[in-house]
């Protein structure tokens, strides 16, 4: 849908240290989901973000806290689910301390079970606990959980798999496939009676291991009762429907899902109303409130975590560079709210985008005007890019940009419109923004706080380095803002 409203990513919403947010922005969720005909929503996340180097959660969750990311997905599941709209806690048992994206490869989380008790478990079992419907789970191994070994599918590691495929010669089944993970974990010990959907069933984590068939007959016996996106529907119900027949999978075990689907269909009414109105959508969809909150969630997430030389806030009327470097490929338009903003304050702003695809002679102009501006604000958009070899990450064009830049200009202000963590690869920047994401919203508000409209009053749900711990976030004191 075009010209609808993306709310701030969960991470930003945690930086409020407002949980209300999470709240309301499920319950515009439901209506909104309501007027489309979506009854069940694959969120929130809930991974524990505590590895700086996950290429595919880090702004997608509420933080390194697994107390604060309970509190913040609690509120959200109530908020979503009273509007009736089921809610789907996800990526179970959690994919927060991953370093390998699971659209890719497989990742391995080499855990004892206290250990995901301390900290992978606690905001499932906090959702669990305030009623959520439905439980996402991973393509995660865990050896010490699961150690059953699996191989890949192809024998050639070096020239059969695409650059983007990360392959692990001796891996131990995936959660998604593991009874011990879904019936003894999910379903026993933590008692969650409702209903259980894989991830994506065409994703490397996956796919680089199993056939469709196999994968979806593996998936059902472990406990899933849903599976969705498979590689191949056809394959998919060939396998489930020939390991029903040969009673592999028993008729009483097909029911037990059956049921359960069916009853959450009964409770969201969808046995009474089968066909969604579309009438109400252009009213009910990013309407008012909707923009409201996303600008207020927004203005209450900005984090300035560094100010060493007095930056802040930025006079009018002086000459600048935005320098956007983006590991994306948007650069006709990336930064285009934040700059348009920057100069509705005043500043004679002009905006220069860098990517993977820049030529050494851009690289060189864009170096060239940075050094001849009077402000230069470095706009990084190392966005979670799921599948992408790049995600979180800046192109390595536009890191060589930032280095030069900083090391002419010190002065350079550094905000993230995505990866938070970014400030560990350059630390010598001495102003650093985080805005947690590149919607219009957060742009907007970035551009507000560097100029004092608004006042920094955001907190760091995450830790980045040891000299800037959670809960790191200084203010400007603006008054009568």
């Amino acid at each position: 849908f075009e010209d609808t409203v993306n709310f701030p990513w969960n991470m930003a919403i945690a930086a409020t240290g407002n949980p209300e947010f999470a709240r309301r922005q499920g319950e515009i969720t439901a209506r909104e989901a309501h007027a489309l005909g979506v009854q069940w929503a694959f969120a929130p996340t809930v991974d524990v973000n505590n590895n700086a180097d996950n290429p595919v959660i880090n702004v997608r969750s509420y933080g390194e806290n697994p107390a604060d990311v309970a509190r913040f997905a609690v509120a959200f599941t109530e908020g979503l689910q009273s509007g009736n709209v089921l809610a789907t806690a996800k990526h179970f048992p959690g994919h927060g301390d991953t370093n390998v994206d699971s659209h890719r490869g497989l990742p391995v989380i080499d855990f004892s079970r206290p250990r995901l008790e301390q900290i992978e478990l606690v905001p499932f079992r906090a959702v669990i606990n305030a009623g959520i419907g439905s439980i996402m789970v991973a393509h995660i191994g865990l050896p010490q959980i699961d150690a059953t070994e699996i191989k890949p599918l192809k024998q050639s590691v070096k020239a059969s798999y695409t650059e983007s495929e990360i392959v692990t010669a001796n891996a131990s089944l995936p959660a998604t496939l593991s009874p011990k993970v879904i019936t003894d974990i999910l379903r026993k010990d933590v008692g969650f009676d409702g209903l259980i959907v894989t991830d994506a069933m065409d994703m490397s984590g996956l796919t680089l291991y199993f056939n469709p068939d196999e994968a979806a007959v593996r998936a059902f016996l472990a406990g899933a009762d849903v599976l969705i996106k498979p590689t191949s529907a056809d394959l998919t119900i060939k396998g489930l429907k020939e390991a029903i027949e040969s009673g592999r999978i028993s008729e009483e075990r097909l029911n037990q899902s059956v049921r359960k689907v069916l009853a959450w269909k009964y409770q969201l009414g969808l046995t009474k109303q089968k066909i969604t109105p579309l009438e109400p959508i252009d009213s009910m969809v990013s309407g008012l409130q909707t923009r409201q909150l996303a600008d207020e969630i927004a203005s209450s997430a900005m984090t300035l975590v560094k100010n060493e030389n007095n930056n802040l806030p930025l006079a009018k009327g002086k000459k600048a560079v935005v320098l956007c470097i983006t590991n994306g490929e948007d650069r006709l338009f990336v930064g285009n709210t934040f700059t348009q903003t920057l100069r509705g304050f005043g500043l004679n702003a002009e905006r220069i985008a860098i990517d993977e695809r820049s030529t050494p002679k851009e690289i060189s102009e864009a170096i060239e005007k940075a050094k001849n501006s009077e402000v230069i604000i470095a706009g990084l958009f190392g966005r979670v890019r799921s599948g992408a070899k790049n995600s979180v990450g800046l192109p390595e064009a536009g890191a060589q940009v930032l280095r030069e830049v900083l090391q002419q200009k010190p002065e350079t202000i550094g905000v993230s419109f995505g990866n938070p963590y970014l400030l560990r690869n350059f630390p010598e920047m001495k102003t650093y923004v985080v805005a947690y994401g590149d919607m219009p919203s957060l742009q907007r508000a970035a551009a507000r706080a560097l100029f004092g409209d608004i006042d920094f009053i955001g907190k760091l749900p995450i830790s980045i380095m040891e000299n800037y711990p959670r809960g790191t976030g200084l203010s400007l004191l603006i008054s009568d803002k």
